[in-house]
């Protein structure tokens, strides 16, 4: 299109060549051109030469003088495309994406047909999901180039995602039979994705005939057999159904779903049925697993015991280490749970007296040796599920005195610890189970991720460092890689540890890939219309629009919030007032610790800064080694986060919110998200939101022992300052389902009568007697520290109990920690949370003395 302010030929020229610089990123030359145009007095001001001067400063990382250059040449030419478009592609590289729509919008009014501008336009609409307009360009786009594959395939999906099914297989039909149709793998994707958009539309048998029409023309045809059986169960055409399967079962007889559908093709009413079914493809495939432990999900009583006594044998025989994983499914049934230990047992002792499986078969050939070492393995996993710490320890010491080199043996042992409450003993032996395998990554990671949960985070780096970058700090390059696990991980054991601003910026970080995978849906918009992969684009938009439900982000946002409410219940203190400490009425000798201490805390800090100030460097000759090979080369930049500045926020309940929102639209299935809400908006006083919160929480666990404090905090909230006019009326209206009682210590009472036997609920009613009536304290504490017929005396929830006796939330009552953690610690008596202290420092002299054992043995 003719530009708005039309140069000479000679400097037209120029232009034109600082374009083809920009498309070639030759972005230095494109100034040079774009200086000897802006030189000549007469188009100093030329607005666009200035808008492609500041777009080519952008990609060199100048962004404050790309934005000053692209206004000016903005301001001087309003009517130009150019202008416009240049603006909207600046908003859009600083993640402005609805500025840059417009603007897109503003370069189309003068010039309504640039098919760039469109194409540009219709990405950024279909990335902020704006499904009508994403319709409308395609439209435009459609008409403008109607020979081109892209144009039909964008114009049918904009009506897909808007499920318009019939225009969007009306423009497939039309397409299909147009001669730009090639048969291949591509044509074979597009009938696929066409008959995923009849599936749908809920028209199964539609879906039916198209898929017989076409059926020789698909090349996928595991994917073809599998729609069919899902087509044929939908319309109940089960005799056609069961032959699908069973020609998939030959394929793949490992598939589980598969004898799942088989089942439901067949009809089958009652387990014995799907039983004899199994049996039949045990003996059609007698080399596949699948079939042989489905029969153990539908066999009971003695069947059961005949099945599983088989199954054991030919594991523990052949040595399979993850046997227990296998079969954990089945511990939801006590009789099973019998069965199999019954039979472990009875394996135990005859393979240690005799080498064989039980008494009866003393005549046969002896089972191999490890034989023994697989029944130890299964039963140290056994019991430690069952929540046996001192069994299961019996027996992975027993395997570990057969065979003291299987590293399996090292890491059950040390989740056993870990179950058991003692994670300095479990990373221990994680530390020990990597040591007889440096080149093992998995057990490099487990090693690292128990030393996190022993709040060990240096050690933890030094060992992830084995498999990282060399020259880059592990945890910067674990961070380029997005290893989440590891910074959830990080995060909770600096917010254990008190170190508020290191737990934020690991959760920030987080926070932040969720960020980038969602820009790098970019990258595939155009890509997958390219290469027809339609469904499995129509897939990832729907994946993106609930990526922040994934558990990683749910875990990072909630150790952020409750930082952040930590941070606003109890502010930290001014450094600068941490410094004034009046040193003249210290004894010598407390004076003489603290200079050390403090001696101490600057060799640390110098040291992190030296460590800080060398990873820079090699940062920066990095990059400069890249930008010889490319002078365009500029790493974009993010706002650092520094530890310091994030837990000293202003407004940590607005920053609390801002993790909050994607739980409260992706996660609103899960009742913590609504607890936390509900501590945010208590803090904020906002009683709407407060009651929002606890509506939504009651729909989903209405006797949930949290959301019963939070109930009788919100009725003393309300009670305090009574409510007036429509607000009154509001919260009246929408807590009569809630409340039988608006009278919170009545409240109170009545939840406890509902729950006397359960110690989650105990502790939340005592915290709010105390809470209710600050007299009540020896009930409080007899309520929540009584463990004897009690369901729900978990270790976890015990040492929730002995936190929140030592969060005052009773009061003063040392004592009463006391006689709680001698009562906890003969229940939990490998837990380290309930030692006493001569306890501890009994177990870290023996710990010391059995190192200092190892080494001398290794020396």
């Amino acid at each position: 299109m003719p530009s708005s302010n039309p140069l000479p030929p000679k400097e037209n020229a120029l232009f034109k060549r600082i374009l083809r610089c920009y498309e070639h990123k030759q972005y230095k030359n494109g100034l040079k051109f774009a200086k000897q145009i802006l030189s000549n007095p007469k188009f100093a001001e030329h607005g666009e030469t200035l808008a492609m001067k500041g777009l080519t400063l952008n990609c060199l990382g100048r962004k404050e003088e790309a934005y000053d250059h692209v206004r000016r040449g903005l301001r001087n030419d309003l009517q130009s495309h150019v202008c416009w478009h240049v603006y909207g592609l600046l908003q859009r590289s600083d993640k402005k994406y609805d500025e840059a729509i417009k603007c897109y919008r503003n370069a189309l009014k003068w010039d309504k047909d640039n098919l760039q501008i469109l194409r540009d336009l219709s990405l950024l609409q279909i990335q902020m999901r704006d499904l009508d307009g994403y319709k409308d360009t395609r439209y435009q786009l459609f008409m403008l180039r109607p020979t081109q594959r892209a144009s039909w395939i964008g114009f049918a999906i904009s009506y897909h995602l808007l499920k318009d099914y019939e225009t969007a297989l009306k423009i497939l039909d039309t397409f299909r039979d147009s001669p730009m149709i090639c048969y291949d793998y591509e044509h074979s994707e597009l009938l696929l994705y066409q008959n995923l958009v009849i599936q749908e539309s809920g028209d199964s048998e539609a879906a039916l005939k198209h898929l017989d029409k076409y059926n020789d023309q698909i090349c996928d045809k595991i994917t073809v057999k599998e729609t069919y059986g899902k087509l044929r169960l939908e319309l109940s055409q089960y005799p056609e159904a069961v032959q699908v399967y069973k020609d998939l079962l030959t394929i793949n007889p490992e598939n589980t779903t598969y004898y799942a559908k088989l089942a439901e093709a067949e009809q089958h009413e009652k387990p014995e049925d799907t039983l004899e079914m199994l049996q039949r493809y045990e003996e059609l495939f007698p080399r596949a697993l699948a079939p042989r432990r489905l029969q153990l999900n539908y066999a009971s009583g003695e069947q059961f015991k005949k099945l599983v006594d088989q199954y054991l044998r030919r594991g523990l025989h052949k040595g399979v280490p993850p046997l227990f994983v296998n079969l954990r499914s089945l511990y939801k049934d006590q009789q099973k749970v019998d069965t199999i230990q019954s039979l472990l047992l009875e394996y135990r002792d005859a393979l240690k007296n005799h080498g064989h499986f039980n008494d009866a078969e003393k005549e046969n050939p002896r089972e191999p040796a490890s034989a023994l070492l697989w029944t130890y393995y299964y039963l140290a996993q056994h019991y430690d599920y069952l929540g046996d710490p001192e069994k299961a320890l019996h027996e992975i010491d027993a395997a570990l005195s057969h065979t003291p080199t299987l590293i399996e043996l090292f890491v059950t042992k040390g989740r056993i610890y870990k179950h058991a409450g003692n994670v300095q003993d479990a990373y221990k032996w994680l530390d020990e189970a990597q040591e007889l395998d440096t080149a093992d990554r998995y057990i490099n990671s487990k090693c690292a991720k128990y030393m996190l949960r022993a709040n060990l985070i240096k050690e933890a780096e030094e060992t992830c460092g084995k498999f990282t970058r060399e020259g880059v700090q592990p945890m910067e390059n674990l961070n380029e890689m997005q290893c989440m696990w590891i910074q959830t991980e990080a995060a909770n054991a600096y917010q254990r540890l008190g170190k508020y601003g290191d737990a934020l910026k690991k959760c920030h970080e987080v926070d932040r890939h969720f960020s980038e995978i969602i820009e790098d849906q970019f990258d595939f918009h155009t890509y997958c219309m390219r290469k027809m992969t339609l469904r499995s684009y129509v897939g990832l938009l729907r994946l993106e629009d609930v990526l922040r439900s994934h558990p990683f982000y749910f875990k990072a946002a909630k150790c952020a919030i409750e930082v952040y409410l930590r941070l606003h219940d109890n502010p930290l203190p001014d450094p600068t007032q941490i410094q004034e400490i009046d040193t003249e009425n210290l004894a010598p000798s407390e004076l003489k610790k603290m200079r050390n201490k403090q001696r101490k805390q600057r060799r640390k800090a110098e040291l992190e800064r030296q460590q800080a100030a060398q990873a820079q460097e090699k940062r920066e000759q990095h990059n400069k080694s890249r930008q010889q090979a490319d002078p365009d080369f500029e790493q974009p930049t993010l706002d650092e986060l520094i530890p310091e500045k994030l837990e000293r926020v202003e407004d940590p309940l607005e920053q609390a919110i801002k993790f909050l929102q994607p739980l409260q639209n992706l996660a609103a299935d899960r009742i913590e998200t609504h607890l936390m809400a509900f501590e945010i908006y208590y803090r904020k006083g906002r009683t709407l939101l407060m009651l929002q919160s606890i509506k939504r929480a009651h729909r989903l666990d209405s006797n949930n022992p949290d959301l019963h404090s939070c109930l009788v905090r919100f009725l003393r909230h309300t009670g305090a300052s009574p409510l007036e006019g429509p607000v009154a009326q509001v919260v009246k209206h929408q807590t009569r389902e809630i409340f039988s009682n608006s009278d919170a210590v009545q409240f109170n009472t009545d939840f406890l009568q509902k729950n006397l036997t359960s110690l989650p609920h105990l502790l939340q009613c005592a915290r709010m007697l105390y809470l209710l009536d600050s007299t009540s304290q020896s009930k409080a504490l007899s309520l929540a520290t009584g463990l004897d017929d009690l369901t729900g005396v978990t270790l976890p929830i015990s040492t929730r109990v002995l936190e929140a006796l030592r969060a005052n939330d009773f009061g003063p009552c040392d004592d009463a920690i006391d006689d709680y953690m001698n009562k906890c610690h003969k229940r939990f008596p490998y837990a380290t949370a309930f030692r006493p202290p001569q306890t501890k420092a009994v177990h870290f002299n023996a710990a010391l003395n059995r190192q200092d054992k190892e080494n001398s043995i290794k020396n």
